[in-house]
């Protein structure tokens, strides 16, 4: 279905995934108004990355692996105020990576990843992509991190809270990359937080917990926290 922000266009017809609010929360959390280079990895619509077009000047690197999703992605980059800093490859975040010259680092990187290890997948093929880690474990999601990310920058994550200690033990894995921050995200007020908000890095600090955010109050209207990350992009607030 297509669906319109305040500064561009989304068609998403063709795409694993719909847009949901766990990427438009992502995208407009991300610490990454003052990067110049940002890799969007499994980029699906475009709406991490034309997020990101918006909300700094950077070139924006956009992965995707399925070309049914890449040509939906690639028609709503030519039809936004940013075609010129937006460039898709259409290829899996592995091959990318052994293709990519590495002088160049990115600054920052953002995800929405795959995150069911176990479980039913959906009928749909390419739903089933987007959801499951059989197309993009959580080991190979952090080694591509690990050669495209700048020795300063950051990744920014999201992720069901369940999947959080498969996650962080992949992590605790790595030799060069921690978990810098994470926040616990509630869909509604009065229920536990079923999303994680995660930045990795370089820097192999302790990890620190920066409070929380809420989407929605009890009555269901969004709090001020999300109207806050949101106001620039839905066209209600």
């Amino acid at each position: 279905m297509a669906f319109t922000f305040k500064q561009f266009h989304i068609d998403d017809m063709n795409c694993g995934m719909a847009v949901g609010t766990d990427s438009v929360v992502l995208g407009a959390w991300a610490q990454l108004t003052a990067a110049k280079t940002v890799l969007d990895i499994g980029a699906g619509s475009g709406l991490l990355s034309l997020m990101a077009a918006q909300r700094s000047q950077a070139h924006i690197t956009s992965v995707e692996l399925d070309t049914s999703a890449a040509e939906a992605c690639q028609h709503n980059f030519h039809n936004s105020p940013w075609a010129n800093r937006l460039t898709l490859v259409n290829s899996s975040i592995q091959d990318f990576c052994q293709q990519i010259e590495y002088q160049e680092y990115f600054d920052h990187i953002i995800c929405n990843p795959p995150y069911f290890e176990q479980g039913t997948q959906a009928i749909q093929s390419q739903r089933a992509m987007a959801r499951h880690t059989d197309s993009l474990s959580f080991t190979a999601l952090l080694d591509a991190i690990d050669l495209c990310l700048s020795p300063q920058g950051q990744a920014t994550l999201i992720l069901p809270m369940q999947s959080l200690p498969r996650f962080a033990a992949c992590v605790a894995e790595s030799s060069t990359l921690a978990i810098a921050k994470q926040v616990p995200a509630k869909s509604v007020s009065t229920k536990e937080a079923n999303r994680v908000l995660i930045v990795v890095s370089k820097d192999r600090q302790t990890p620190t917990e920066h409070g929380e955010l809420t989407i929605r109050n009890s009555e269901g209207k969004y709090t001020e926290q999300m109207i806050e990350l949101a106001r620039d992009f839905y066209l209600k607030l």
